[in-house]
């Protein structure tokens, strides 16, 4: 669970003055909350189901956080709130910890089925049990598949008008059309650098905020997030090995094998996700001389030697490891396999 303060995300103040500015009254029905991941959508996601749920508003329009509603809604039992995820996950794309005590039946993990829209149709078009509104949030809503978006389309043709929809999404090209034409969409972004460093020193990340910013694209709470999970040490450590790398496959494989065995908050996939953007820097040092996500690492020796159209075939090969890096079938082999790619995109170009 993160220890980080998620009510102070100064950067989206002025979304919260737009979307309230006229009162609680003149709220869309149906909001798709958009922007990359990291940036605060789904904690002020879960601030508006707050203050929507509320039976106390403070003048300022928050919630109290001490009525009957909000202790249930912090409990996570609130009989007037729905939340759905993607099955198998546990937390939010941004860190925010699933609250939600419904027991499910077993489903296909990373995905938000038909039957978990098809529930909310009970919810929808019962009454509230507080006489007030009723709240249905979901996160990631690209997850949902069309049969699933389609059930949901459904839903909100004709709502009641005491139900609000709040869906988040950091991929809404993967969203029906259709989703995004009866929502009212929310456009969220990264804040400044001094906004989001800010906030991080807030969070006990003074030194090197910056560094880690540009690893998360600007993303403070992907940060923080980091941070919380123990992962800055191993992200620290994939990117030494991808600094001055042993030039054997075995050598280079059995190193990043290492960091895979420690605590279990590294993963294959943060690690293929690594290597993939540090290529990425390199084809772009040697191309436009700019970095994008490291620019806070020492830069590595002969980068001006290297051939940018092998670094770009290097960065492509990469990303096809990302498709098996959850569930590869032998890890060794499986980074072996990698560490050949990457170390041959090192090669000096010929003259």
């Amino acid at each position: 669970m993160q220890h980080f303060d998620l009510t102070q995300l100064y950067w989206n103040g002025l979304i919260r003055e737009q979307l309230l500015g006229q009162g609680l009254d003149r709220l869309p029905h149906a909001m798709l909350l958009v922007g990359p991941t990291g940036v605060g959508k789904t904690a002020f996601s879960e601030q508006l189901a707050a203050l929507l749920l509320c039976e106390s508003v403070a003048p300022d329009l928050t919630a109290c956080g001490e009525c009957q509603a909000c202790r249930w809604l912090d409990a996570g039992n609130h009989p007037d709130f729905r939340r759905v995820a993607p099955d198998g996950d546990d937390e939010t794309d941004e860190g925010a910890p699933e609250k939600t005590a419904e027991k499910t039946k077993k489903r296909s993990p990373g995905i938000i089925s038909i039957a978990r829209i098809r529930e909310l149709e009970a919810f929808v078009f019962t009454g509230s049990h507080r006489n007030g509104s009723r709240v249905v949030l979901i996160t990631e809503a690209e997850a949902m598949p069309p049969a699933a978006a389609n059930a949901l389309l459904k839903i909100l043709e004709e709502p009641p008008a005491s139900v609000y929809f709040i869906l988040v999404s950091s991929k809404t090209k993967s969203l029906l059309p259709t989703i995004r034409s009866r929502c009212r969409v929310i456009l969220f972004a990264a804040p400044d650098a001094a906004a989001a460093t800010a906030w991080l020193a807030g969070a006990g990340l003074e030194k090197q905020a910056a560094r880690y910013l540009q690893l998360a694209g600007g993303a403070p709470m992907r940060v923080a997030q980091w941070k919380d999970q123990g992962q800055l040490a191993p992200l620290d450590a994939l990117v030494d090995s991808l600094i001055s790398p042993p030039a054997d496959p075995m050598a280079l494989a059995a190193r990043w094998d290492g960091l895979l065995k420690g605590d279990g908050v590294f993963r294959m996939e943060n690690l293929v996700e690594g290597v993939q953007r540090w290529l990425f820097d390199l084809a772009q040092e040697r191309m436009a001389g700019e970095i994008r996500y490291h620019g806070g690492w020492p830069r590595p020796k002969g980068v001006e030697n290297l051939s940018p159209t092998g670094l770009m075939t290097a960065w492509r090969e990469i990303g096809q490891f990302r498709r098996s890096a959850r569930h590869p079938l032998n890890q060794l082999l499986f980074l072996e396999n990698m560490a050949t790619h990457f170390l041959r995109a090192l090669r000096p170009a010929a003259s």
